[in-house]
């Protein structure tokens, strides 16, 4: 923490500017595998030669794609109906208008503006004039946790480039925990601001879809405003069409798509001589509640929770269903698919929503603007919280590539043969997980971390399978067959690993051990048995490859075992909440 002075910075502010509008800042990946540094203009106008956006960080990425999505909404002022939608899809030169509406608003987005500068608070300051390190806003330096950092030990000073992509972050992810109080904040108590939760987009299970370039990426996720499933308001206008934030908050609700995608969720300030930014001012600015906001975020799945139904005495209530780290996207693929599919529970709604950015897909494809075979790709990403929500534990980023035929309103064969396909391949890893517990029992050994290890093994080894065979269902005429197919090469995949721990189970596993079931009976348990225990729960989960029994109609005459696991799985509490999860 160091001592400045407002005549310092207010001198350079004179004679120092970073246009946003001009100056390279944001990174992209080019379509030739190239990666480059652009301005916002020239991301706009080179978007049909881009990939993609790229991030210090996923979550990065993620904020800076809400940014350039809010530019586009407000630049075209819509699109204001599908057929609208239609025609800049059609249209190479869509963004034409984005050049003179960002013009209009130049000041706007100078970084070191010396009234307005970008997504800052002019003035700001504590009441000792404190300024922080940068590491307040560099998100890939652990709080506490210097030596896991790239950037060892601490972010002393960051080019205008990088300090604008933070500032978008910081708004969009900043975590939570208790944050010194600003002058002039009426929430600030004993120099202090309490808890107000993290970033906007932090507690969000973040969903997008990405197309073949960035401009189909932007068009994709461009919600037309006629779409039922989403609000709009006349009065939705982005950060930079609103007056600048003072140090409080007067505790205003979010707008629209526009509003919430800049939401101003911190009061920042950047400290900075010619050669760069080396401090910041940061506190807590608007606070937003994430209940039943379902209905302006498109870009999260959403869970009923009973807990805020019973706490509020109103249902039903919508939370955003963030990530788990510990799972890939692939095994959450109901979270994506699943609202339109599942039992509704009665009239209140049903108990998961997909992300209405999704919705919006089907909608493209299920009336004729996209069709059935193009691929899409399911972007999630996240951020895991810990301790209070007051540091950073692991980013989630992850892709599915999947037909948009699985979005189609009419058609729902395709998705829920999607999502069973997940299913039959979490029964088939529980079975092989039994297996290794099976064996581990065989010579008194430790459970869990045997069934643990498999378990990761299994679904490790299904996962590049299972996407390629989802790409494959573009392609596929019949749905049914094509999960057939899949259910013999997970019977395959997963009855080889089998092989290789049976293998692997040593002579004390052979000879085996008395065992004692949950009933009181005793019986002869050794790596044998084991592994005719682990054929028949394998053939049940999955039907007997040589003959055209259904899963679970096939008998093996073999029992269960100890484990007798369900048809559909035993659930742990783990794997209880099915989300669009990731690897970090």
């Amino acid at each position: 923490m160091t001592q400045t002075t407002e005549l310092s910075d207010a001198a350079t502010s004179k004679v120092l500017s970073f246009d946003l509008l001009t100056q390279p800042w944001i990174q992209v990946l080019r379509s030739d595998g190239s990666q480059d540094e652009l301005s916002l203009l020239q991301v706009f106008a080179q978007a049909d030669d881009l990939r993609q956006v790229l991030g210090d960080l996923a979550t990065q990425e993620f904020a800076l794609l809400r940014l350039l999505l809010a530019v586009a909404h407000d630049a075209l002022d819509g699109p204001v109906d599908i057929e609208e939608w239609a025609e800049l899809w059609g249209d190479r030169g869509c963004f034409a208008p984005v050049q003179a509406y960002l013009d209009e608003y130049r000041e706007r987005f100078d970084l070191l503006h010396p009234v307005t500068p970008f997504f800052q608070t002019p003035g700001l300051r504590t009441a000792k004039d404190e300024v922080f390190s940068l590491n307040r806003i560099v998100a890939d330096v652990p709080a506490g946790e210097p030596f896991f950092s790239s950037r060892l030990p601490d972010v002393g000073r960051l080019t205008f480039a990088e300090a604008a992509r933070w500032v978008v972050h910081v708004h969009a992810c900043d975590t939570s925990g208790i944050k010194t109080g600003m002058v002039d904040d009426d929430r600030v108590k004993g120099g202090k601001v309490y808890p107000l939760g993290t970033g906007w987009a932090g507690g969000l299970g973040g969903v997008f879809v990405e197309g073949e370039t960035l401009r189909e990426t932007l068009l994709l996720n461009l919600v037309a405003a006629d779409t039922e499933e989403c609000d709009f308001s006349p009065d939705d206008r982005p950060a930079w069409r609103r007056a600048p934030c003072g140090p409080g908050s007067d505790g205003r609700c979010a707008t629209g798509l526009r509003d919430l995608y800049t939401w101003q969720s911190r009061r920042v300030r950047l400290h900075y001589d010619v050669d760069g930014v080396h401090g910041v001012v940061l506190g807590y600015g608007d606070p937003l509640a994430s209940r039943n906001m379902h209905r302006l975020e498109p870009m999260t799945s959403w869970r009923r929770s009973p807990a805020q139904e019973k706490k509020l005495g109103q249902s039903p209530v919508y939370l955003p269903l963030e990530h788990d780290p510990a799972r890939s996207a692939w095994r959450g693929i109901a979270a994506l698919l699943a609202d339109r599919l599942e039992e509704t529970g009665g009239t209140e709604g049903p108990s998961r929503l997909r992300p209405r950015i999704l919705e919006w897909v089907a909608r493209l494809v299920t009336e004729g603007h996209l069709s059935r075979r193009y691929l899409v790709r399911a972007r999630v990403t996240g951020v895991r919280y810990g301790t209070q929500q007051s540091v950073v534990d692991e980013v989630v980023d992850d892709r599915l590539a999947m037909p948009v035929v699985l979005l189609h309103a009419q058609d729902p064969i395709y998705a829920q043969q999607a999502i069973s396909a997940a299913e039959d391949a979490d029964r088939a890893v529980r079975v092989l997980g039994d297996l290794a517990a099976d064996l581990a029992r065989t010579t008194g050994s430790e459970e869990e971390g045997p069934k643990s290890a498999a378990r990761a093994e299994g679904f490790d080894a299904l996962d590049q399978p299972y996407r390629d065979w989802l790409s494959a269902m573009a392609e596929a005429a019949d749905p049914f067959e094509h999960r057939d197919t899949w259910q013999r090469q997970v019977r395959q995949t997963v009855s080889r690993l089998g092989d290789r721990l049976v293998a692997a189970a040593g002579d004390a596993a052979w000879e085996g051990r008395i065992h004692t079931d949950t009933k009181g009976g005793a019986l002869w348990l050794n790596a044998s048995l084991a592994d005719a225990w682990f054929r028949g729960r394998l053939t049940r989960t999955l039907g007997d490859p040589g003959s055209p029994d259904v899963p679970g109609s096939a008998d093996s005459g073999l029992g269960d075992g100890p484990h007798t696991p369900q048809p559909t799985g035993e659930p742990d509490t783990d794997d209880a909440v099915t989300a669009p999860e990731a690897h970090a």
